[in-house]
């Protein structure tokens, strides 16, 4: 896909906000936030893109969706009738999108890696989960909960007990996944290992991922890097693009 970025217009990429975690005063906390950062980015953003777990956990029942948020919705709603174009990309934490973003936000939904070029550059996203070496575990269970089957037996468990099961797997899993997260892990970092693989097949300046939560920013080859834009639970980071440059910033104080 082809973004045209008109001059002084910029593109922002941003993950892992997790909201509902780890409760709900924390989490309204970073939410004002979140709004806030979106709100100043609002008057030069030609795209944003939101590359996943933007909720700590979310599924969308034919005719229900998780409590709370409406804050962070209604901003997306406002940008999005405002022109902004805004994607997301599902993570493991919020898979189970099934168009409430389309219909009700005008919002682009991301399920697979995919391509963008800017200009001369080319942009490869995704959200980061079940890419690269390892895990073999969570990519069979991924498999698991993307199958039809799956969301219908859970449509059938009553709203407030499946979230209660689904938000107490999703803060055992996010504990699992955040130990050691600060830790950078060389050559071992898996995502850094996938950007290069694809690299040696097909050339993009840029590989920009969430999930692994610790901000990063590596060479893959010759001008060609691999940037991890953090979180927003410890961090606070977002990605930038504006034409010339792709780089990561700290929003406001911690």
């Amino acid at each position: 896909m082809n973004i045209q970025l008109p001059p002084n217009k910029k593109i922002y990429f941003a993950s892992d906000f997790h909201l509902g975690a780890p409760n709900h005063a924390t989490s309204r906390k970073r939410e004002d936030r979140i709004v806030q950062w979106l709100e100043t980015i609002k008057h030069d953003a030609a795209h944003i893109f939101l590359m996943g777990d933007l909720f700590d956990f979310w599924f969308e029942f034919k005719s229900v969706v998780p409590k709370g948020f409406v804050r962070f919705l209604g901003k997306l709603a406002q940008l999005s009738d405002e022109g902004i174009p805004i994607t997301v990309f599902t993570g493991n934490h919020d898979m189970w999108m099934f168009g409430y973003f389309e219909q009700e936000l005008g919002i682009v939904v991301n399920r697979k890696p995919a391509t963008y070029t800017v200009g001369k550059e080319r942009f490869y996203l995704a959200h980061g989960d079940g890419l690269g070496p390892g895990d073999k575990v969570y990519q069979f269970l991924k498999k698991v909960f993307e199958n039809r089957f799956f969301h219908w037996v859970f449509r059938t468990v009553h709203p407030d007990f499946g979230n209660w099961v689904a938000t107490t797997w999703s803060s055992k899993s996010r504990h699992h996944n955040t130990t050691g997260e600060e830790d950078f892990r060389g050559e071992d970092e898996w995502l850094w290992q996938y950007a290069k693989e694809i690299e040696a097949k097909t050339h993009h300046n840029y590989y920009i991922f969430g999930h692994r939560h610790l901000p990063l920013e590596l060479e893959v080859a010759e001008n060609s890097k691999y940037i991890n834009i953090g979180e927003w639970i410890n961090y606070y980071t977002y990605g930038v693009y504006d034409g010339k440059k792709m780089e990561l910033v700290k929003f406001g104080k911690k």
